[in-house]
């Protein structure tokens, strides 16, 4: 949807923001940060077992993702693409699509993609402020995971928390 004027492509722009911070607190097991994210949101999965938000986000990756000695992070970069936003002013309401890929190394794997996918986002301002209303994670390719996760995305649901 085309917009005018500074306060749209403001918008949009703290909105993409939003979007690269969540793959930046996941890289670097910044996970108290990943949950304020989702203060006045969730953030659900095909391969989930229901909504997660706030605090909930928090205790799930802290439980559920590798966190590896040598660096006191994930080892992985999300990088995220081909985004697509659309802002309802009015509404003060706004849609995400994008792409993303996850590239780890460790140890003992070398570097390369592990998951790609695609992010369905809903938003909504609080305050003046974007915030996540729903982060919808489709998963569509899955490499070795080994290193990332505690079970296996392949052929179980996330589990709750």
């Amino acid at each position: 949807m085309m917009r005018e004027g500074g306060r749209a492509l403001a918008d949009e722009h703290d909105i993409e923001n939003l979007l690269y911070r969540y793959g930046e607190y996941v890289d670097l097991a910044r996970f108290d940060e990943l949950g304020e994210l989702f203060r006045h949101g969730a953030i659900r999965s095909d391969r989930g077992s229901g909504d997660l938000r706030g605090a909930d986000v928090t205790t799930f990756y802290r439980a559920t993702n590798r966190v590896h000695a040598d660096s006191g992070t994930l080892r992985t970069r999300h990088i995220a693409s081909n985004v697509m936003i659309d802002v309802d002013d009015a509404a003060g309401t706004a849609t995400a699509r994008s792409y993303f890929v996850v590239c780890q190394q460790t140890s003992a794997l070398p570097l390369q993609p592990i998951v790609s996918g695609r992010y369905h986002d809903t938003f909504h301002k609080v305050d003046d402020e974007w915030w996540f209303d729903v982060r919808m994670i489709y998963v569509d390719l899955i490499g070795n995971m080994t290193e990332h996760l505690s079970f296996d995305l392949r052929t179980e649901r996330a589990p709750r928390f």
